[in-house]
């Protein structure tokens, strides 16, 4: 190959070597391909409010973010963010000096393990987790240590924290926990308890956190949302970040933003000014409007999304699933085993997923790609519910149909 070197050394970062294309990407083809019902990927196939996407429509009109925004983002969000947080939360921040709005939650993540990891820190994060948590701290050179959610002992009443685990996990290179509550995939939301015996630990311990927040509005049941920044001891040690895909239902915008400390702030933003710079400048202008959304917005958001829960948790149940219905966000996770099928048997997950497109005409995600103890998640498998009412309703009547026959 012409200009290549003769070098034996891989082309890619050794720290990278072990993520390869992600799993989202192979199941999405797989729904092409076989045109299959994608519950795979966490998206939305509606749009948003139809006033919010007036709004980005609006500010491209009117000039208004078409060239570079201010590097920490245009005043109107990052005072609106501030507003929203004080009034759902009481979290007082300074739009000037502790808010950064960031390209999605994604890059926010980035850029808080990039500015705070050093080379050798140990990162201690949730398992199963979101996948671009293992390749950040990767790429910070910093060291994963998971702590394994599992299974509650009450039937089908889902994943729980063991707080001695997560205790002992803690040595003298631990630098930073990484929480995400509500929690992608298993719907985990962490209860006022734990959420106190992890803010307890990190002023003990001095731990900076980053907390993962993006589902905020997306809690079921009798679930409440708690921002760590709340807890004594924790405002200033904590980077909390947010999205407006989410909860917005526009993901393809790509607005997150980062709340924290003044000096947090400033070292997050000094790596993403290297990452993206700035990024959606006229939807930062219109997630300001939707983030001042009248209370009726989200709470009609969140009851429609629990019907959709509800409405897919008992068809997966009927078809033979074994159901852990989450307290938040828009995922459910089943265990395969119950089913009793070939397709089944010895809880691959891997092998289930790649081949339920065929079998039933649905995508899903297998979890064991969430953990670095792949035989934790092995017979677990996600699928989201973030979909129209009659896709759901089709999903869930091919999985009966594939399961029950």
């Amino acid at each position: 190959m012409t200009g290549m070197t003769s070098s034996t050394r891989p082309l890619l970062n050794r720290r990278l070597a072990e993520f390869g294309t992600t799993i989202f990407a192979e199941m999405s083809a797989l729904a092409v391909q076989t045109g299959a019902i994608n519950l795979g990927q966490g998206f939305p196939d509606t749009d948003g409010p139809e006033e919010v996407r007036e709004a980005a429509v609006r500010a491209l009109r009117d000039g208004r973010g078409n060239q570079y925004p201010p590097g920490p983002g245009v005043p109107e969000l990052r005072t609106a963010i501030a507003a929203h947080q004080e009034r759902r939360y009481g979290l007082s921040y300074d739009p000037d000096t502790e808010v950064l709005v960031t390209a999605g939650a994604t890059e926010a993540i980035a850029a808080a393990l990039l500015a705070l990891l050093e080379p050798g820190d140990e990162v201690i994060a949730f398992e199963p987790y979101y996948d671009s948590y293992a390749a950040c701290i990767a790429m910070a050179g910093g060291t994963r240590v998971p702590v394994t959610l599992r299974p509650h002992v009450d039937e089908g009443a889902g994943f729980r924290l063991d707080l001695d685990e997560l205790r002992a996990a803690v040595t003298d290179r631990t630098r930073l926990l990484l929480i995400n509550t509500p929690h992608n995939p298993t719907g985990t939301v962490l209860t006022r308890e734990e959420l106190t015996a992890i803010a307890e630990l990190a002023v003990e311990r001095d731990l900076l956190v980053v907390t993962d927040e993006v589902y905020e509005h997306l809690v079921f049941d009798e679930a409440e949302h708690l921002p760590l920044a709340t807890f004594p001891g924790m405002r200033d040690r904590t980077v909390t970040i947010g999205s407006a895909g989410k909860t917005f239902s526009f993901t393809g915008w790509k607005v997150g933003w980062i709340t924290a400390a003044p000096a947090l702030v400033s070292a997050a933003r000094s790596a993403k000014q290297f990452l993206t710079y700035v990024s959606s400048g006229p939807f930062q202008y219109a997630v300001a409007e939707a983030l001042a959304l009248p209370d009726s917005y989200f709470t009609a958001f969140r009851e429609d999304m629990l019907a959709k829960r509800d409405l897919l948790a008992a068809g997966l149940a009927d078809a033979g699933f074994k159901v852990f219905r989450p307290a938040g966000t828009y995922f459910i996770t089943t265990d395969i085993r119950p089913l009793g099928t070939v397709l089944s048997e010895g809880g691959d997950g891997f092998a289930f997923c790649r081949a339920l497109p065929e079998r039933a005409g649905v995508v899903a995600i297998p979890n064991a790609v969430f953990y670095d103890h792949r035989e934790a998640g092995a017979p677990f498998v996600r699928f989201a519910f973030c979909k129209q009412t009659a896709v759901l309703e089709e999903a869930a009547e091919r999985l009966r149909k594939a399961f029950t026959r």
